[in-house]
């Protein structure tokens, strides 16, 4: 089975990060696939950020899809491009929030997501609602700037415990969700400071992608994620044209 690990921003090194948090957790004979996208911000923070890594995300399915994945997830919390990726795809397409949230219902009742900026938390509060776990799920955000998860100097991991704290104290969370992809590294450290389930959305996505595969499942294509209607794209967007893109017709 091969899985295709796609990262919207264009940051290599948070693409490292969150392949090794997908291989960690792999079945046998499950191969991870992971892609940075070539175009786009460094890192999403926020609606214009989440519009502009869209192209560049479905340039990197679409390529993985040909060369053979059995599905894909998207390395994101904001599950960034999820409704056009499931579109244009023929495979199972997996959002890390969206699988953060489903397997963490399985296991506590009230549950905090902890991302990084503000400007995050109210489009993660709209997914939560999507998603059907409002009355079950809160979100806070720690005030990190996402890149700064990578640099040992900043003061990001005390942020992020900070806020850990105050979610168990103050909303009375049985577990917490890390709302980054470059939080994934720190999942095991975290479980045992602080004694509860700690769940990163990249290995929850994993698993959800074999079941899916294995189970011989994949997005349907009867209405909402029917595939995109053939016609032409202008302009720099030239190249995204359905048949373009995946080398068959609409």
């Amino acid at each position: 089975m091969k899985i295709l690990l796609i990262n919207p921003n264009t940051t290599e090194s948070m693409t490292r990060t969150a392949a090794s948090a997908a291989k960690a957790v792999a079945s046998p004979g499950t191969e991870i696939i992971a892609r940075t996208s070539r175009m786009g911000p460094v890192s999403i923070e926020g609606y214009y950020d989440e519009a502009l890594a869209v192209p560049g995300l479905l340039m990197e399915l679409a390529e993985g899809e040909k060369a053979g994945a059995d599905a894909a997830i998207i390395a994101c919390f904001d599950d960034t491009g999820l409704d056009a990726a499931r579109a244009l795809a023929s495979i199972p397409v997996i959002g890390i929030c969206e699988a953060a949230v489903a397997i963490t219902g399985f296991i506590a009742q009230r549950f905090t997501i902890v991302t990084t900026m503000e400007r995050s938390r109210l489009p993660l509060e709209h997914l939560v609602r999507r998603y059907g776990a409002q009355e079950r799920c809160k979100v806070r955000a720690a005030d990190i700037p996402v890149l700064s998860l990578e640099d040992p100097a900043s003061n990001a991991h005390a942020r992020l415990q900070a806020e850990i704290s105050l979610a168990l104290e103050q909303d009375r969370a049985e577990a917490i969700i890390l709302g980054c992809a470059g939080m994934a590294d720190l999942t095991r450290q975290l479980r045992v400071e602080f004694g509860v389930p700690v769940i990163d959305g990249v290995a929850a996505a994993v698993r959800q992608a074999e079941a899916l595969v294995s189970l011989g499942l994949s997005t349907a294509k009867g209405n909402a994620y029917a595939r995109p209607v053939e016609k032409d794209y202008r302009g720099e967007l030239a190249g995204f044209a359905p048949a373009s893109l995946l080398g068959r017709s609409g």
